[in-house]
């Protein structure tokens, strides 16, 4: 696959204008409601499929479906950093009118580090081949573990990385309003929002640590990898106001998820054997995330049915 350089460059444009689009839009703090969410999905899930029928269009079906496959297990995956960003917000108490401040920078960090994991993913496979079956490896054990491991509380005041933040950042327990940075004393000190920030973004890096390998499971041209993890990680904060109502019902999708990261890890392993096609592992991936939607509501649903 031959990407030009000015192909780079336009598809960093998109994003950035798309951004600037964004950030305009809510430029004015206010509750982000279901039909707003839901709007701003549909416009950032059509870029994300207009931008697979430009690779369909310029480098055929193959590439196309590669693009596919990693937009969809990265939009799968990005679900289970919806369920930590709920309860980072509850747990702080961060009000509803100033969560999508804290999204929109923490998206941009993602933006960044994600390129840059690709960037070393790239490298390490094109100099040490073999590393695909560590990352394979990686996905299963992962997966197993993520589904052992499902009902897992976290204690924030424990965590180390928010500990060392406030070791060295002077903080107040404060919220003051959308506001990262504030002066008490005749000195700065950091708000709850910009720790809840620095939360986002090292959570982020966790689960990209998981997500990057599971998209050169379907596709080793970092053209490919980075826009389909660009595109669905621009619709993670649509996708939160989308789903943070409704996340109890889906009790059975981090389940789910975690057979995604099982599936595209054996795939991995499997390269030498069989190369799954990528339209079944398309298939696979979908089916799995099917099932487990079917099944959360129709548990929820009988439930909240039950007297």
């Amino acid at each position: 696959m031959i990407v030009p350089f000015w192909a780079w460059l336009a598809v960093l444009g998109v994003i950035l204008a798309m951004l600037a689009v964004d950030l305009a839009a809510h430029r004015r703090a206010h509750v982000v409601g279901v039909r707003e969410a839901l709007a701003w999905s549909g416009v950032w899930v059509t870029l994300g499929v207009a931008f697979g029928a430009v690779v369909w269009w310029v480098w055929g079906a193959e590439f196309a479906g590669q693009y596919f496959a990693g937009y969809v297990i990265e939009k799968s995956l990005a679900v289970d950093n919806v369920f930590v960003f709920a309860i980072i917000f509850g747990y702080f108490a961060v009000p509803r009118e100033h969560q999508h401040r804290v999204l929109f920078y923490g998206v941009l960090g993602a933006l960044v580090f994600r390129a840059v994991f690709i960037a070393a993913g790239s490298a390490l496979i094109a100099s040490f081949a073999w590393i695909l079956y560590v990352f394979g490896a990686f996905l299963v054990v992962t997966g197993v573990r993520m589904a052992v491991h499902r009902e897992e509380e976290v204690d924030y005041e424990r965590n180390i990385v928010l500990r060392a933040f406030r070791r060295v950042v002077p903080s107040t327990d404060r919220h003051h309003g959308a506001r990262f940075l504030v002066r008490e004393g005749g000195r700065w000190v950091a708000t709850p929002l910009l720790a809840v920030l620095v939360l986002i973004e090292v959570v982020d890096v966790v689960f990209a640590v998981d997500s990057i390998p599971a998209i050169f499971a379907v596709t080793r041209e970092p053209f490919l990898v980075f826009t389909s993890n660009a595109f669905a990680v621009l619709g993670l904060r649509a996708m939160y106001f989308l789903l943070a109502d409704v996340m109890h019902r889906f009790v059975y999708l981090k389940f789910g998820l975690a057979l995604v990261l099982v599936w595209v890890g054996v795939k991995m392993l499997l390269l030498e054997v069989w190369k799954i096609p990528t339209a079944l592992s398309l298939g696979v991936v979908a089916a799995i995330l099917a099932t487990a939607v079917g099944a959360s509501l129709l548990k929820t649903r009988a439930n909240a049915g039950s007297p």
